[in-house]
């Protein structure tokens, strides 16, 4: 069911107010500043590694990440909650990764993110508090929403990091499903889901910290029990469907210059029976990018998932990724050995022609062009 219209033109007069906010904002924070070091005089590891987001294990970031940041072969760093034992431990290691930055060739800064949804899915101390649930049946959604986007965005920049991996802008369909269980989804009703989700990206992004929605074209339909980062999940939803209420909420988000989009690894047959959304051309390049006019950053979800067992190595996987359209592959496992078979293998591919040169040079421009607009 969607809003009733009076109740929908009231958030709208409000999100108009908002969006107009936040593009200001976007102006004087600079996350819409155009790119600056590019792909050109890069080496193919180079290039590569501009696509690879790396992650580790326990609370100290091991040399040859630090090498790897040094060299130019990488593009940011993810964080979970096992690297974290404080805010200012984990504000010292970000110094760290910064300084080897400013040590490597490619001039612009590292992206440092971690899932900061609210309610159970915080890695970092402090707000948001609610849940995307509880933020949704609040007495003012809105502005619950704001406050969760600012109170998100102050915590990540206070450490250090400069991208939230959220909003999840998936529409739960039936409630204690998988993505309502933990309270991630703002609502059932995929206009609340695209009010609130633009309510806390425009917000969080005033803060300087991107935004990214998730996980597209949405997982709002997975049965409790069905989850990508254990198993193959294949959502028989209709193309209709997908429309109307699961890609409902991205839109608002984009217009409200969200900067970064991650796809699901869930099998949608309407739009492609054969490949995982984040593995499939079709959904990213003429779902997400065509029909939904996004412009920006494409991540993966997690690349080790179980949802993608049958589709080969990490680098078999980062390759098809990146062919299918992705900017950012995200090696998620706590080891930083995934991040260089990653590597490795994207600048095989591009060497060898596999992917695309000129593809490949605009997924890194675009990664670079986001990367110069952070702090």
């Amino acid at each position: 069911m969607l809003m009733p219209a009076i109740g929908f033109r009231r958030w709208h007069a409000r999100l108009a107010a908002i969006v107009v906010c936040v593009l200001v904002a976007a102006v004087q924070v600079g996350v819409v500043a155009g790119p600056g070091a590019r792909a050109a005089g890069l080496t193919p590891q180079q290039l590569a590694g501009q696509r690879v987001i790396y992650s580790y294990s326990g609370l100290v970031p091991p040399p040859v990440l630090l090498d790897a940041i040094r060299t130019g072969q990488a593009a940011g760093v993810i964080f979970f909650g096992e690297n974290i034992s404080s805010t200012a431990q984990i504000a010292g290691v970000i110094g760290q990764l910064r300084q080897a930055q400013a040590e490597s060739p490619i001039q612009v800064p590292l992206l440092l993110m971690t899932d900061q949804e609210g309610g159970l899915v915080r890695r970092l101390p402090g707000d948001p508090v609610l849940s995307a649930k509880q933020v949704g049946q609040s007495a003012n959604p809105v502005a619950a929403a704001i406050d969760a986007g600012i109170g998100a965005g102050r915590t990540l920049r206070g450490v250090g990091m400069n991208v939230n991996l959220a909003p999840v802008l998936d529409v739960y369909d039936t409630p204690g499903n998988f993505i309502d269980r933990y309270q991630r989804s703002f609502s059932n009703n995929p206009a609340v889901v695209a009010a609130l989700g633009l309510a806390f990206t425009a917000a969080q992004q005033t803060t300087g910290v991107a935004a990214t929605a998730k996980h597209f074209p949405g997982l709002g339909s997975a049965p409790s029990g069905q989850n990508t980062d254990t198993d193959p999940v294949m959502l028989p939803s209709s193309e209709s469907t997908l429309h109307s209420v699961d890609e409902f909420p991205y839109p608002p988000a984009i217009f409200g210059r969200v900067k970064l989009v991650m796809l699901s690894w869930a099998i949608y047959p309407a739009l492609d029976p054969d490949h995982p959304a984040g593995l499939s051309p079709k959904i990213v390049n003429q779902e997400l990018r065509a029909r939904n006019g996004f412009t920006g950053v494409t991540i993966t979800d997690a690349i080790e998932a179980g949802a993608l067992n049958s589709f080969g190595t990490t680098g078999q996987r980062a390759t098809s990724a990146a062919a299918a359209g992705m900017d950012l592959i995200l090696c998620s496992a706590r080891d930083i050995g995934q991040g260089e078979a990653a590597t490795t293998a994207l600048a095989n591919a591009y060497t060898n022609g596999q992917l695309d040169h000129a593809a490949f040079t605009a997924a890194v421009d675009r990664v670079t062009a986001l990367r110069a607009g952070l702090f």
